[in-house]
């Protein structure tokens, strides 16, 4: 839906799921409003509708983060909307596994993190993980019932619905181009025109930096995006995995490793990998935005970033373009896994903020200054705690006009 521009209470730029949150928030909290969601594309065209669909835990995250505070506050509401709307959901649990030796450790402090995150965590024997997944193998490994699993693109749907039923308005097809606070209002200037605003929030994804940047922000993070390619697991071998099966993550990296999630559809997905992609919507090898590519070039922070981990860039690289190695990599978790059970699946592009030293930036990033609030980063489990999110937002929309940087 379109529609010429005009004057409204409040804008929200982004029709992903933390826009959406967002704009429910605001409507429920101040019945009447008059909001509009701005919306380049169609509602979860990008990051909230090419994902796998997990419910996270809130296993991974620093204890005290805004991260692991908003995860398990959103987790909560998420089953509760989920429930409510008729939306199909599953808390399936999941089971963590270490293969090598020298992730025996790194699973045990990430047991000890996550208990202190409030979340009840079984240590398996093998007879245990036998019985969670009778195909996975590992030196050692837990169970983590919180985690569950839903599909996103149907919970935006009925996020898109309420708002309408609460009397905003979602507008797609309208790009937006900037978003200047002028001190009365803020100027929103898009491809059907000149809009004005009390307040204005910017919930762009892969674009998010670019769209702070126009409005006179100089954020501190900057995007770089990431294609997670999958594959399926054909009919005939869906029976190797029951639930979610999960590798211990590597610590370096704010990515949780390839692994296999049973989806609420009953599609078993294994992957992703994460390979550098050449443009903010570049979800396969064949597109080429070199707008974005130049621009992810001319960065000193991107050159930085290369240079810490160039190697396992390659690793990710060649396991997207020789399909052995990711075979070999699911084989670690699941050996009875051969080629042949392995079909190509879709694919996401994660928005992956990055400092100006090149360091990959793992918590949530939201920037308010006067009218406008911008959020910069919103990295996994954005979708998971996006309700959560969405009414945090929501308050510092009202706040004083002093400038902060929160995450």
């Amino acid at each position: 839906m379109t529609a010429g521009a005009g004057r409204v209470d409040v804008i929200v730029v982004g029709a992903g799921i933390v826009g959406l949150a967002t704009a429910r928030a605001l409507l429920r909290e101040r019945p009447g409003l008059d909001l509009v969601v701005l919306e380049r594309e169609d509602v979860a065209a990008h990051q909230s509708g090419h994902n796998s669909g997990v419910i996270h835990s809130g296993l991974y995250y620093k204890p005290g983060s805004l991260k692991a505070r908003l995860c398990t506050a959103g987790r909560a509401e998420m089953e509760e909307y989920c429930t409510a709307a008729g939306i199909p959901w599953e808390r399936c649990g999941k089971v963590v596994v270490a293969s090598l030796p020298e992730e025996v450790p790194a699973l045990e402090a990430l047991t000890e993190r996550g208990r202190q995150n409030g979340l009840e965590i079984e240590v398996l024997s093998p007879a245990g993980l036998a019985e969670h997944e009778p195909h996975a193998v590992g030196l050692a490994s837990v169970f983590v019932p919180a985690t569950g699993v839903v599909d996103y693109r149907v919970v935006c749907g009925a996020l898109a619905d309420e708002i309408v039923e609460l009397g905003g308005r979602i507008l797609t097809g309208v790009a937006v181009e900037s978003a200047i606070d002028t001190g009365r209002q803020v100027a929103v200037r898009s491809e059907v025109g000149l809009w004005w605003a009390d307040r204005v929030v910017t919930c762009a994804g892969a674009w998010s930096d670019v769209l702070a940047a126009a409005g006179g922000e100089k954020p501190r993070a900057r995007i770089i995006p990431f294609r997670g390619e999958y594959l399926e697991l054909t009919p005939e071998a869906s029976h190797l995995v029951k639930h979610l099966i999960y590798p211990v993550p590597d610590a370096r990296f704010p990515f949780l490793g390839v692994h296999f999630t049973r989806g609420i559809d009953d599609h078993v997905h294994a992957g992703p990998n994460a390979v550098p992609a050449l443009g903010r919507d570049a979800y396969s090898w064949a597109r080429l935005r070199p707008v974005d590519t130049a621009r992810f070039a001319a960065r000193r922070s991107t050159w930085k970033l290369a240079a810490t981990h160039w190697r396992t860039g390659v690793d990710e690289i060649t396991r997207s373009l020789v399909p052995s190695r990711m075979v070999t990599a699911l084989q670690r978790l699941v050996p009875e896994v051969r080629p042949e059970h392995l079909v190509r699946a879709g694919a996401g592009v994660r928005a992956q903020a990055i400092g100006p030293d090149g360091a990959l930036l793992d918590d949530f990033e939201i920037v308010r200054r006067g009218r406008c609030v911008h959020v910069v980063n919103a990295p996994s489990p954005a979708a998971t705690a996006s309700l959560a999110i969405g009414a945090w937002i929501a308050r510092e929309v009202e706040a004083d006009d002093d400038a902060t940087a929160i995450g």
